[in-house]
């Protein structure tokens, strides 16, 4: 017993631990806020039906679900690093530097999630826009007005699942972050690439308390989006 408890107060106190929970929580409110913000804008642009590049939009959304995550890395490594097409250019004119970053980081996490918001949200307006927002029109709504006023009250089931799976999926993103990140110790590593980190090392002990925090973190921001869906 006074092992384990050793063992606990030695992980939380490691500075590299504590580096990786601050930056995790970090990611985790600027995903949830963009996964917020592109989940909402995707989700109704491709419930729009019969406009140009749809097609192309949906599947680029999709990629994230069916593409494995150390290719998807791997593909954004090559277009956003300092030799690549974007990552090139936003070095030279916006001195913005993606791979090896918070930045890396932060669209690993939010791509890995955002299929989960946007899916959700797309089939929710699609049941409910068409006749919500044909009578909204009717009564001479504008069309912000009927996203702000008639649709989102609608859906707001739908979006919190959507953000509760996609913050989940994102807490536990270890493929896309690896390679956009780097895992630079102190820097770039999550507590989920920390646990790969004691796996990869054989501290499985130390693995597992990760896990459970992790695990724990993530049931209750999924209870709280619940929660909040119920009210």
């Amino acid at each position: 017993m006074i092992e384990d408890v050793e063992l606990v107060r030695a992980v939380l106190t490691d500075p590299l631990v504590q580096r990786a929970v601050g930056l995790s929580a970090e990611v985790a409110v600027a995903t949830l806020a963009l996964h917020c913000v592109a989940g909402l804008a995707l989700g109704y642009a491709l419930s729009r039906p019969r406009w140009i590049g749809r097609g192309f939009v949906d599947m680029m959304v999709t990629l994230p679900l069916v593409f494995p995550p150390v290719a998807t890395g791997f593909l954004l490594l090559i277009l956003l690093g300092r030799r690549g097409p974007v990552g090139s250019w936003l070095a030279e004119h916006m001195d913005i530097e993606v791979v090896f970053s918070f930045w890396g980081v932060l669209l690993a996490s939010t791509l890995s999630g955002l299929p989960l918001v946007v899916k959700p949200v797309q089939s929710a307006l699609e049941t409910v826009s068409a006749r919500l927002s044909e009578a909204a029109r009717v009564l001479g709504k504008s069309e912000a007005e009927i996203l702000v006023r008639v649709l989102l009250p609608n859906i707001r089931g739908s979006l919190l699942a959507g953000l509760a799976l996609g913050l989940g999926r994102s807490l536990g993103e270890v493929g896309i972050t690896l390679m956009l990140g780097g895992n630079i110790a102190g820097r770039t590593t999550t507590v989920s690439l920390e646990i790969f980190n004691a796996v990869s090392g054989g501290e499985f002990e130390r693995a597992a308390l990760l896990s459970l925090m992790l695990g724990l973190v993530s049931l209750g921001l999924f209870a709280l989006l619940r929660r909040l869906g119920a009210v």
